[in-house]
């Protein structure tokens, strides 16, 4: 599996950090996690075509994690020639059906694909798993809206699980534990933890708990400027510690 990250920010808009968005190629499948401000033209910069997604996950339904997402069906539709050859799938937790009626109320066909649009609404009372071109998926709730879902990707051996912004949610460690990689959410300094999110410490805490391999920071709020969020984790989890930045990319 190769991770690209692609938005590391939030809803500060910033030249340096578009807001959340990463994307998971493992085999031939694409798979996007949230669809930001930025995400298609990270996509582009990263050389990915953002017609070619087959799979897009949406952790929550806040605008830093969903805000690019008509003009991505926009462009699909009705780019010509550049456009989605394609269905793609989109998935979230309970809701994203009225979440999408309402984005059709407002844009109707223009965010349709004829058709081409799957939705897949997952449910919120514990672990799901599916699998999809041999790529094992698994979603778990998380603490910080009520359709809120962690992600966790398993492809040839190896383990990825994405935490999607939440606060401190003990049913995580199980269903994080041993993935090869753990990319979380780190929004505030240590000193200026929020309601709804985590700090790097409380970050480093999951990925001691769940023993996984690898830990990569995420969703920065600009109070992280200046602050070594990766020392901050290294005093409670031992394994190599990642600060993310747009555009940089994983193999696992």
């Amino acid at each position: 599996m190769r991770v690209t990250i692609l938005g590391s920010g939030t809803c500060v808009p910033r030249l340096e950090r578009a807001s959340s968005s990463l994307l998971v190629e493992a085999g031939t499948l694409r798979i996007l996690v949230d669809c930001g401000l930025g995400t298609q033209h990270r996509l582009l910069a990263a050389g990915q075509d953002p017609c070619e997604v087959d799979l897009l996950f949406l952790t929550h339904f806040h605008p830093d994690h969903t805000g690019e997402l008509v003009s991505l069906l926009f462009s699909g539709k009705y780019a010509g020639r550049f456009g989605r050859k394609k269905p793609l799938i989109l998935a979230a937790g309970k809701g994203l059906g009225n979440f999408y009626e309402g984005l059709c109320r407002v844009y109707g066909e223009w965010v349709d694909l004829n058709g081409g649009l799957i939705l897949r609404e997952l449910p919120l009372d514990g672990p799901f798993f599916w699998t999809l071109k041999g790529v094992k998926l698994g979603t778990h709730p998380v603490n910080h809206r009520p359709e809120s879902l962690a992600l966790s990707l398993e492809f040839c051996g190896k383990r990825l699980v994405i935490t999607g912004d939440t606060d401190q949610c003990p049913e995580l460690v199980p269903f994080a534990a041993g993935a090869d990689l753990l990319i979380c959410e780190a929004a505030m300094p240590d000193a200026m933890k929020v309601p709804g999110h985590l700090t790097p410490s409380l970050a480093a805490a999951l990925a001691r708990e769940a023993g996984v391999s690898r830990l990569l920071l995420t969703h920065f709020y600009p109070e992280c400027d200046g602050i070594d969020v990766r020392d901050q984790a290294r005093e409670v989890f031992e394994g190599p510690v990642l600060r993310a930045h747009d555009l940089m990319t994983l193999d696992l």
